[in-house]
C-alpha cells in the first residue's frame, strides 16, 4: 500500500504534491463544494445492508429512518488505506453493524480484509474526489485516513471536511510535530510514533503527564497523570482541590472507574485528569509530592 507522494515534501509543498495523484489540485477541489451539516442518522441494524451506503432519504419513517425498535446509530464510514489498521479498523466496524468503504490504490491490498467483509472496496487515490464520491463520502457520518503517507492522509482529511463536509474525521500522522498542527487546527490525528514512544516511556519512567487529547483550541488537555504514593488513602476530590485539576476517571485493575465524591486514590490507580495546558507543571507537581508534600 504505497501512495504514491514523496513524503519528504515541505508542508509548503504539500498543495503541489497533490497533482500527481489527483485530477485537480486542493484548492479548486476545496472551493467547489460548501461544508454541509449532517447528522448521524440513527438507523436498525436488521434492516441495514453493508455492501450499499445507507440513504437517509430512502429510509422509512420520515428522513430519521429509525423507529420505534431501533436500538443504535449506524453510519457509513470511509476509511482510506487497507493497510493492517485499514483492515482492522473496516473489520470491527463491519462487527458493529456499520456501513463500510475502504479506499486503497493498490486493489491487492484488499486482500487483508477479513474474510466476510461485506462493504465496499474502491481502488483509488484517497484525496480524488471522484474516487471519494465513489467510496459514497457525500453521506457518510465518519472519515478515517489511515494510509502510510503523511501528506495524503492530511490532504484527504481536508478534503472530506472542508469539501464533504464530513464531522467526524481522523488522520493517522507519522510526523510528532504535523500532528501538533493539525491538531490545533481542528483536525483529529493519532501520531504513531510518539504514541508508541511514550507508552514505552511511562513503563519504564511512570512519571509526570502524559498527554492523552487536547481540545482544538490547544487550552484544555486530558492527560494520564502519575500520582505519587502521599494521595494514596486521600479522596480524588482532595486531589482536585489540590491541583486545580478534574479526576475524568480512573484506571484501576484494568478497567475504567468513574470516581464518586467518596472514592479513594489507591495504590496501582492509573488517573487521567484534565486540566488547563498553562497549568500542566503545577498538576504534575502536586499530583507528584501529595499533600503533604512527600512523593
Amino acid at each position: 500500500m504505497a501512495y504514491a507522494l514523496d513524503e519528504r515534501a515541505s508542508l509548503a509543498k504539500t498543495g503541489r504534491a497533490i497533482l500527481f495523484g489527483s485530477k485537480e489540485s486542493l484548492r479548486r477541489s476545496l472551493r467547489s463544494a460548501r461544508p454541509k451539516n449532517r447528522r448521524l442518522t440513527p438507523l436498525e441494524i436488521g434492516t441495514t445492508s453493508h455492501a450499499t451506503p445507507i440513504d437517509p432519504d430512502n429510509s422509512d419513517g420520515g428522513g430519521t429512518g429509525c423507529g420505534q425498535a431501533c436500538t443504535v446509530c449506524v453510519v457509513h464510514v470511509v476509511i482510506m488505506g487497507c493497510g493492517r489498521v485499514g483492515a482492522l479498523l473496516a473489520g470491527r466496524l463491519g462487527n458493529l453493524g456499520h456501513s463500510v468503504a475502504v479506499i486503497d490504490q493498490v486493489a491487492t491490498a484488499f486482500g487483508r480484509l477479513p474474510a466476510d467483509f461485506a462493504g465496499i472496496t474502491v481502488a483509488g487515490i484517497g484525496f480524488d474526489r471522484e474516487t471519494l464520491e465513489s467510496a459514497g463520502i457525500t453521506r457518510a457520518g465518519a472519515f478515517a485516513a489511515v494510509s502510510s503517507g503523511d501528506n495524503s492522509n492530511i490532504l484527504a482529511a481536508r478534503v472530506a471536511r472542508e469539501t464533504f463536509g464530513v464531522e467526524r474525521v481522523v488522520a493517522r500522522i507519522y510526523d510528532p510535530r504535523r500532528a501538533e498542527v493539525y491538531q490545533r487546527l481542528g483536525i483529529p490525528t493519532v501520531a504513531t510514533v510518539a504514541w508508541t514512544t511514550g507508552q514505552i516511556l511511562r513503563g519504564i519512567l511512570p512519571m509526570g503527564a502524559h498527554e492523552e487529547y487536547r481540545d482544538p483550541s490547544g487550552a484544555m488537555a486530558l492527560a494520564e497523570v502519575h500520582v505519587g504514593t502521599g494521595w494514596v488513602g486521600h479522596r480524588a476530590t482532595s486531589l482536585e482541590e489540590a491541583s486545580g485539576a478534574r479526576v475524568a476517571f480512573i484506571t484501576r485493575f484494568g478497567s475504567a472507574v468513574l470516581p464518586k465524591p467518596e472514592t479513594v486514590v489507591q495504590d496501582g490507580d492509573i488517573v487521567h485528569a484534565l486540566y488547563p495546558v498553562t497549568d500542566r507543571e503545577n498538576v504534575e507537581n502536586i499530583f507528584q509530592t501529595g499533600p503533604e508534600g512527600t512523593s
